[in-house]
């Protein structure tokens, strides 16, 4: 059964950091480009991060540059995403989602496999 899991979430206060975690099972994760998106109550999807599937390139939504950092180990086949210098609006379910390549990285529609999320708060 191919399946991706997120970890890490949780509550954090602004300008703290989180690191989330995206392992995969079932199949091998190299063969992947994996995304980060998020979802806030109320509002769409929306692409966070991809990275290429050796990890030399790698892709930002302008509200996370500077501030985020996607990262990959094949040997643990497993996606990571840190996050630094959290602010309110960050607050969503981050979901993991793999694809053939980070060709329209933050399109939902390229993705074929999806995790089923994890809660990240940011409040004082």
């Amino acid at each position: 059964q191919l399946q991706l899991v997120e970890s890490g979430g949780g509550l954090v206060q602004p300008g703290g950091s989180l690191r989330l975690s995206c392992a995969a099972s079932g199949f091998t994760l190299d063969y992947y480009a994996i995304g980060w998106f998020r979802q806030a109550p109320g509002k769409e999807r929306e692409g966070v991060s991809c990275i290429s599937r050796s990890g030399g390139s790698s892709y930002y939504a302008e509200s996370v540059k500077g501030r985020f950092t996607i990262s990959r180990d094949n040997a643990k086949n497993t996606v990571y995403l840190q996050m630094n210098s959290l602010k309110p609006e960050d607050t969503a379910v981050y979901y993991c989602a793999a694809s053939r390549g980070c060709i329209a990285p933050m399109a939902a529609t390229t993705y074929v496999y999806w995790g089923q999320g994890t809660q990240v708060t940011v409040s004082s």
